[in-house]
């Protein structure tokens, strides 16, 4: 990971930041509300030593700093601990005296600074006090030679015993202050260990390393399209709609010597928006002035003609089975040169069906009578349907959903289309987060057309007069004849 996915991580993490935040300060909080107030009495004392020139008061000093060290130990002693709790009666046990005395030494000095922190400010001070009278007296019983000469070195009290008016903790600011950094770098490192843990696909690139393809496209979410998938109406004007339009177009040129005119959509898993994007795509090409035919080959969950609000009581299997003439059921969808073919009755064996020699003859047709065929497959990690199907296609177009489908499951997906063969177009990613920028970008150049009315399927009379007219405009422009109408059972 760069500094781009980690920042990335955050940003997508970001409430976890904020939780952890919030609990690290509440803990922070609960700490401080519960801590004992403690208070700070100290004394310093100043080591001296007689010397009579120069000479000696320079060797004096340095040897009064290198003693100044032993004194903070002696200070901090069990010997010192125990004079003071005999002779100065403060219901604390020595063990208790010497766990709250702490030394320091003053750099470049000969001056020893000794504290006490207690609960108790009246306590402290009288604690201080103690220890500054009896350390005076220890330092002078250890210095003093046997022979009863006076002691070569001065311990005095120059500065204390004084205690702190106010309690030196607990401290609400720098405790919360602390809690919230806490919170912060523990929140960042949830979300980026979040983040290398997640192996869903959540951007286009690591879509378009995992699948070894180009993307095509990246179709962002919006909300409307549960209720209205369909690029029709005002969502012709969305940033969706102009997304299926780039991926229209990127289509068309991804191989300009070996155009695919007969495209199987697919997805690794259901509910990555496959049926919907294929149906847009439909219809971004219908606009664009070519012949489209949209076929619903996913027999076990069809949609199309739901979305499209057509008849699907017959359709794909029945043409497969030999029931009926394809030309029967295709049906003209609104007034886009869009041929629909439904999935028709539900088959006991979905694979076989559609991988029979009636299903190859039948794209045979398809493709002399459309310029573009395109195919709703079933998801390529549930059945095995969707694979028979592309084989049989041109290429592939592998749809993934933001934020749903796993890399591994995207890469098997992937590979079970590679391990036959099959052509791979591209990718696209589906239901993908769009940026305030683009969307700003968008919406300061979006057009705004007059609403048309909604798309009403013709009726079965309409659809073969438009047929028949269709097909002789074609006889007088030189076309190709080929109609659906005159397909053989």
């Amino acid at each position: 990971m760069d500094v781009r996915d980690y920042l990335r991580a955050v940003r997508r993490g970001w409430w976890l930041v904020l939780l952890a935040v919030l609990v690290s300060l509440g803990v922070a909080a609960l700490v401080t509300v519960r801590a004992q107030p403690k208070y700070v009495a100290s004394v310093t004392f100043f080591v001296t030593t007689p010397n009579q020139g120069v000479t000696e008061a320079y060797q004096g000093s340095i040897f009064m700093q290198q003693r100044v060290k032993s004194y903070a130990d002696l200070l901090r002693s069990d010997r010192l601990a125990q004079s003071v709790v005999a002779k100065t009666p403060l219901g604390l046990t020595a063990e208790e005296v010497q766990s709250r005395i702490t030394a320091a030494t003053i750099p470049d000095t000969v001056m020893l600074r000794g504290t006490v922190t207690d609960t108790d400010a009246t306590r402290a001070l009288r604690l201080t006090e103690a220890i500054a009278a009896r350390f005076v007296e220890l330092v002078r019983a250890v210095e003093t030679p046997p022979e009863g000469r006076a002691a070569a070195i001065k311990v005095e009290v120059v500065s204390g015993p004084r205690v702190s008016s106010s309690p030196v903790s607990p401290q609400p600011a720098r405790n919360l202050a602390l809690g919230a950094l806490a919170g912060l770098l523990a929140g960042v490192g949830i979300a980026v260990l979040r983040a290398r843990l997640d192996t869903r696909l959540r951007d286009a690139v690591a879509l378009q390393r995992v699948t070894g393809s180009p993307l095509l496209g990246e179709i962002p979410f919006d909300p409307a399209a549960r209720t209205a998938p369909l690029i029709v109406g005002e969502a012709a004007t969305s940033p969706r709609a102009e997304a299926i339009r780039k991926l229209r177009t990127n289509l068309r040129f991804v191989d300009v010597n070996e155009p695919a005119r007969v495209i199987a959509v697919t997805s690794a898993l259901q509910g990555e928006g496959k049926t919907t994007l294929s149906c847009n795509l439909a219809i971004a090409l219908a606009e664009a002035g070519w012949r489209v035919a949209l076929v619903d080959a996913d027999l076990r969950r069809p949609k199309v003609a739901e979305y499209l609000g057509l008849e699907a009581g017959v359709g794909l299997t029945d043409v497969l089975l030999g029931d009926v003439n394809v030309a029967d059921v295709v049906q003209r969808w609104g007034d886009k040169s869009l041929l629909v073919l439904p999935s028709g009755s539900a088959p006991p064996n979905p694979s076989e069906l559609l991988g029979s020699k009636a299903m190859a003859d039948l794209l045979l047709v398809l493709r002399e009578s459309a310029d573009i065929v395109v195919i709703d497959t079933a998801p390529l990690r549930n059945v095995t349907d969707g694979v028979v199907v592309a084989v049989q296609a041109d290429g592939a177009l592998l749809v993934s959903a933001h934020g749903r489908t796993d890399r591994g499951q995207i890469t098997a997906a992937a590979q079970a289309l590679q391990s036959v063969s099959v052509r791979l177009l591209g990718c696209v990613l589906n239901m993908a987060k769009l940026g305030r920028a683009e969307t700003y970008q968008y919406e300061s150049y979006r057009v705004v057309v007059p609403q048309a009315p909604p798309a009403v399927p013709m009726d079965r009379a309409s659809a073969v007069a438009a047929r028949a007219v269709g097909h002789r405009g074609r006889e007088q422009s030189g076309a190709p004849t080929q109609e659906l109408t005159r397909l053989p059972r």
